[in-house]
């Protein structure tokens, strides 16, 4: 059973979602990984400066997948956002 993280709430008001299984554009593509270089990001509540150049469209940055996110900016996210609050994120490599 592929692990479903649920949405990540960040202290901003900032919502994600963050997933990384065999499914998921993330590195590696595995539902068993115990750290991931990169992740996928869906459906955020308003543009996002960090993630933008990984949107799958452009033209819809809230309404569309961001495939293999690195870890490094996942982490910048998740900072300038506040930190999280609720929800879940995928163990991410230091």
């Amino acid at each position: 059973m592929k692990p479903r993280y649920k949405r990540a709430v960040f202290a901003d008001g900032f919502t994600v979602s963050i997933q990384a299984n065999g499914g998921a554009y993330c590195h590696p593509r595995s539902d068993h990984a115990h750290e991931y270089y990169s992740v996928e990001l869906g459906f955020p509540s308003k543009p996002c400066p960090f993630i933008i150049d990984y949107a799958e469209d452009r033209d819809n940055l809230t309404g569309t997948v961001y495939g293999y996110v690195p870890a490094s900016i996942v982490r910048k996210m998740i900072e300038a956002h506040g930190g999280l609050l609720e929800g879940e994120i995928p163990p991410l490599v230091s």
